[in-house]
């Protein structure tokens, strides 16, 4: 990482320092708060988890070969330096931000309710054609995720495109203040973290909290198909950019080709010009996200050829609407998580299918006080999009599988309360040549079913 000493890094986070001068003023090559990652003169934050309580390897941090600790603990007589906080996930994100401020290149920040893995991923695609790109891995993008994904940055890196997810009021705020980002995207406002935010003004308010700490001279990049983020006025003297299917968006698509699994084909609209696209992954979602990518592209000067390029390189990450051919079926593996618009959005590229379709689909969690009609509701729609088989899992999803039922009384409907239930009758259910979607919330850890159907 670009340089930063032990000074600089307890000054930044108003700790204490403990030790000798010698070390005060070395740099550390890498933040980690994971002891099995130290790297020799890694900077190890002890965090407090759940479960574990990172003090208990500051030892072993350091005879691994960490330059310094960071410990809410007074350490009596610790013959390696460390730096005393009251906070040491507070001090991550104090670390971060201090960090981030002395770095020179672009960020661009993505948050919304459905779809910021996969425009993170159309994104940086097009973006890679033209820069270094560091983009946020996995699930990387709350306030301990976030962190290290800023210090993953070197200087090598010209753009990074960073996802931020929130859950509450007040965490989008806190992550703004440490990505600092150059270009906001906001995919949509839907019905996400109910539980929390309790109404879809409510996640427009928390979702907005992005342009707080942006840059002044930056751009606000918002689909223009989504009600409510149509509404958003000019945020810090900037007027937003918007991308949709409507011509009068800046950034439009039309001629838009369903191909089913295979993608989609469109026609995609500048200020000044037009080109076609191929886009490989399947979802009539994905234009939206190629519209997004093309925008930030013409927001850091790319061509519509670098753009076009980047779009059709796109590649699935595994969880995210991934199709996987194995000779004997054909699994959509969408499992990495899950809610209403997000579920629906699966079941529409399934229902394209030319073979038998199978939707196995399990409990969309955080929904909030609806999540019973909720689930109802996605049964419904499955059953109306003439899918041959649902099968649900888990005690939400019992709400699921009444509201298939109820709406086509011949669709075949199973029900099973656990995810160890349903495996024991997979190979009853499943037949050759089958499509199948899997998708739940990441709690249900339903890769496990993806992993058996692979196997088959």
């Amino acid at each position: 990482m670009k340089n930063m000493t032990l000074k600089e890094i307890a000054v930044a986070c108003g700790g204490i320092y403990y030790g000798d001068d010698e070390n005060y003023y070395k740099e550390v090559s890498s933040v980690v708060i994971d002891s099995r990652k130290i790297q020799k003169d890694s900077l190890f934050i002890a965090i407090r988890g759940a479960r574990v309580d990172g003090h208990m390897f500051i030892p072993q941090a350091i005879r691994d070969g960490a330059l310094c600790a960071i410990s809410e603990k007074r350490i009596e007589n610790a013959p390696y330096p460390y730096i005393m906080v009251t906070s040491c996930e507070q001090a991550l994100k104090d670390i971060a931000e201090h960090y981030r401020k002395g770095l020179n290149l672009k960020v661009v920040g993505i948050t919304g309710s459905v779809g910021k893995t996969s425009t993170k991923e159309m994104i940086a695609s097009v973006l890679g054609q033209k820069y270094n790109v560091l983009k946020t891995a996995g699930n990387f993008n709350n306030e301990i995720g976030l962190p290290l994904t800023i210090f993953n940055i070197r200087e090598e890196h010209e753009v990074a495109v960073l996802e931020l997810g929130i859950s509450n009021f007040g965490e989008m705020e806190r992550l703004a203040k440490i990505a600092r980002p150059d270009i906001c995207v906001i995919t949509n406002i839907g019905v996400a973290h109910l539980e929390f935010l309790k109404s879809r003004e409510g996640i427009l308010k928390a979702k907005t909290e992005i342009f707080k700490y942006m840059n002044p001279n930056g751009s606000i990049i918002l689909n223009k198909d989504d009600d409510m983020l149509a509404t958003v006025h000019p945020a810090n003297r900037i007027d937003p950019v918007f991308f949709g299917l409507n011509e009068n968006c800046t950034f439009h698509a039309d001629n838009i080709c369903n191909l089913g699994l295979k993608g989609t084909d469109a026609r995609f609209h500048t200020p000044v010009s037009s080109f076609t696209a191929h886009i490989s992954i399947p979802g009539k979602h994905m234009v939206h996200n190629a519209l997004a990518g093309i925008a930030v592209g013409y927001a850091l000067d790319m061509n519509d050829e670098e753009i076009k390029a980047g779009i059709e390189s796109l590649v699935p990450l595994a969880g995210r609407n991934n199709l996987i051919e194995t000779g004997h079926l054909t699994i959509i593996d969408d499992c990495y998580n899950a809610n209403p618009a997000s579920t629906k959005a699966s079941l529409d590229v399934l229902s394209k299918a030319s073979t038998r379709t199978v939707a196995i689909l399990g409990d969309m969690f955080e929904l909030g006080d609806s999540e019973n009609e909720m689930h109802y509701d996605v049964g419904r729609y499955a059953a109306k999009l003439g899918i041959d088989m649902l099968i649900c899992i888990g005690l939400l999803s019992e709400h699921m599988a009444y509201g298939a039922s109820e709406q086509n009384t011949t669709m075949k409907v199973c029900y099973f309360e656990t995810k160890e239930d349903f495996l024991k009758q997979l190979p009853e259910l499943i037949e050759e040549k089958d499509t199948i979607l899997v998708k739940a919330s990441h709690g249900m850890h339903f890769s496990e079913i993806v992993k058996v159907l692979k196997e088959r």
